[in-house]
């Protein structure tokens, strides 16, 4: 049997990375139980955990094209299924180094899927059905989070326990990566004969000269990097408003679905959801009014998701795009913005040491980097006509 349903092939697609951020942000929720069961303490070695994490998310992005070059988006996607469910090994991990090492591989496999999205996508999905696509897959790691940030006591009590919610969330993924090998990924359907050579000969030394690639990571760095320091550092300022930016998060992505499915120039949406970013991310970090950072939060997470879709839809939308160029387009994107993310939290917490625990400068600093998507916005090109142009050819 062989699935050929592209909507089927996208539910696969969706549920598997909605599991990653279920298995992974479970992990984390559970971190506490896991090192008392292995009786570490230190918070040096939790430190290192999200050290080694990152790294994952960093080397991951950059050679997930790689991968996909040597055994097609089909084995590389399954790949990345595999390493997702090594998670299985941390609720049961004997000892520190296994529990980093179930870490760090999941952590990989979830930086390859997240690239592989856009092939697929391109493959399966035609020019007018990319934006709603491209939408989903974006919420889908929200989705998966607001599930363990609201849901995880209710599963750990269903299940009986922390160790078997964690156990339940890999073997559905495990289950899924099955499925994936159905999926009939031999005929391309929006790809020609042309554009399959030039996609042979689109390498990343031409990613590397692409000036594209770098506006585009640069414009989503500071955004992401905003994002990584309001889970790891806001609350420990006493601002404990973020489960709402994850919540509106899931509405804006929404909303922007149904915004690009309707007008078709990806600019516009991304400059003034960039602008009330800015704003609201200053009223978050400075209010000392409950009321009005718990309206910031809600803003953030709407207009920081609002523009996704538009902003992923950009790289499906220029001409002669292909598969190849597609994945590593992408991941260059999230390889950029994962390094500069992960300079910018080191910088954030080494400005608080500075300060004796003042956040005042770091939140400057935040503040001022999320305006990347803003600037961005006037560097980034406006694809509506070529889209609406490959629409009528389709």
């Amino acid at each position: 049997m062989k699935i050929t349903n592209k909507y089927v092939v996208e539910a696969i697609v969706f549920f598997s990375y909605v599991l990653f951020a279920m298995a992974w942000v479970g992990g984390t929720a559970s971190m506490q139980s896991i090192m008392l069961s292995l009786d570490v303490h230190s918070l040096a070695s939790a430190s290192f955990i999200s050290g080694a994490v990152t790294l994952a998310k960093i080397v991951g992005t950059f050679i997930a094209a790689w991968i996909a070059i040597k055994l097609g988006i089909k084995y590389a996607f399954f790949l990345s299924s595999l390493l997702i469910t090594i998670g299985l090994l941390t609720p049961y991990a004997p000892n520190y180094e296994l529990l980093l090492l179930s870490r760090f591989l999941m952590g990989l496999g979830g930086a390859f899927m997240v690239v592989y999205f856009n092939p697929i996508v391109l493959q399966f999905f035609k020019a007018e059905e990319r934006a709603t696509i491209n939408g989903i897959n974006a919420v889908a790691f929200n989705i998966g989070t607001a599930i363990i940030l609201w849901q995880m006591q209710s599963i750990n009590q269903l299940t009986g326990g922390w160790q078997n919610s964690l156990t339940l969330f890999s073997i559905f993924s495990l289950v899924i990566a099955l499925l994936w090998l159905l999926v009939k990924f031999e005929q391309p359907s929006t790809a020609t004969n042309q554009q399959d050579e030039v996609s042979a000969n689109y390498s990343y030394s031409q990613g590397l000269k692409d000036r594209f690639n770098w506006v585009y990571g640069l414009a989503y760095s500071g955004i992401l990097a905003f994002y990584i320091c309001l889970f790891t550092f806001y609350p420990k300022a006493g601002i404990v408003q973020s489960k709402w930016v994850i919540g509106f998060g899931i509405i804006g992505t929404i909303f922007g679905i149904i915004y690009s499915k309707k007008v078709p120039a990806r600019l516009p949406v991304i400059r003034w959801s960039g602008l009330a970013v800015i704003v609201s991310t200053a009223i978050f970090s400075f209010s000392g009014l409950y009321w009005l950072q718990t309206l910031a939060a809600i803003t953030l997470g709407f207009f920081i998701f609002l523009p996704v879709t538009a902003l992923v839809s950009i790289p499906h939308e220029l001409p002669k795009m292909t598969a190849a160029r597609i994945t590593i387009i992408f991941s260059m994107f999230y390889s950029i913005s994962y390094i500069i993310s992960t300079l910018i939290l080191w910088v954030f917490g080494a400005l608080v040491d500075i300060h004796q625990g003042d956040y005042t400068w770091s939140f400057i600093l935040i503040t001022a980097l999320s305006s990347t998507l803003f600037i961005g916005s006037y560097f980034l090109p406006e694809t509506a006509k070529k889209a609406h142009a490959q629409q009528k050819g389709n």
